[in-house]
């Protein structure tokens, strides 16, 4: 199974998503286990782990992108 692209893949898509949202950054970032600064660092332009950018996928995206990121990850881990 082909790696499905992340919908949310920096920190210019996380802000605009936290604005639309009408989430602060600890509320948002929170769900994720970063702190506020950590996610601050990351709406500035650091980069963000692909663990990190998984989790805010499956927490942030459709229903249907997260099943399919779990499931490749599922498989992945199989093989």
């Amino acid at each position: 199974m082909k790696a499905p692209k992340l919908e949310i893949a920096d920190g210019s898509a996380a802000q605009q998503l936290r604005h639309k949202l009408n989430l602060n950054q600890a509320e948002f970032w929170g769900r994720l286990k970063v702190t506020q600064s950590g996610g601050s660092r990351y709406e500035s332009g650091r980069n963000i782990p692909e663990p990190i950018k998984l989790l805010m996928n499956i927490t942030y995206g459709t229903q249907r992108h997260a099943d399919r990121l779990l499931s490749y990850l599922r498989e992945k881990k199989e093989k």
